[in-house]
């Protein structure tokens, strides 16, 4: 049945719903571990602000958390579209017209796939600014002659590895984004080569 079902379709769906479901299956894997990653670093580095916070800490890494967080949500968002993807590929080798997808809905699942990831950029890259401005005025406010006499009692005063865990964080959720980015925009340009 598989056969009949492949003479059936034109080549150019054939083509279309291969690339669907195998891009839309990559960007999925690559943003649900980049996601991951990135979720555990940013839920600890959140508790361990909250025990911090009380000690002093630089308030510009709390709006970058929250941005990095928001961008964070939009990566799952572009995860589960990537999922839709290979749907949307299942459902354009489907023997029965009526249940195949118009080209029309295939561009608005892009669009928003796009809009989804261009989004989900703008907040990371807006929580990224705030963390390296956070992390920059840290650096800015430590003594730096090397007759400073260390001071245990502000310790959140001093630039620390766990700063550099929450950039790590960020930039991998904007690697997902970017994965999610190329992929639609691949897509994009299978289809309109149709």
């Amino acid at each position: 049945m598989s056969s009949e079902l492949e003479y059936s379709l034109p080549p150019a769906v054939r083509r279309i719903s291969g690339s669907f479901r195998l891009v839309g299956w990559i960007s999925f894997w690559s943003q649900a571990v980049l996601s991951v990653v990135s979720s555990s670093v940013l839920l600890f580095s959140t508790f361990s602000l909250t025990s911090r916070t009380a000690n002093g800490a630089n308030p510009g890494t709390g709006a970058g958390l929250l941005f990095a967080g928001l961008g964070l949500i939009a990566v799952y968002a572009g995860a589960f579209w990537a999922f839709r993807y290979t749907r949307l590929g299942r459902r354009l080798r489907s023997q029965d017209s009526g249940r195949r997808p118009t080209p029309k809905e295939a561009f608005q699942a892009l669009r928003l796939g796009l809009l989804i990831s261009l989004s989900g950029m703008l907040l990371t890259l807006v929580g990224g600014q705030a963390l390296v401005g956070s992390l920059l005025g840290k650096a800015l406010a430590q003594p730096q002659s090397g007759a400073a006499i260390f001071n245990p009692g502000n310790i959140n005063q001093y630039v620390e590895a766990f700063d550099i865990f929450i950039i790590q964080a960020n930039i991998n959720t904007l690697l997902a984004h970017f994965v999610s980015l190329v992929a639609t925009l691949w897509l994009l340009r299978t289809v309109n080569r149709a």
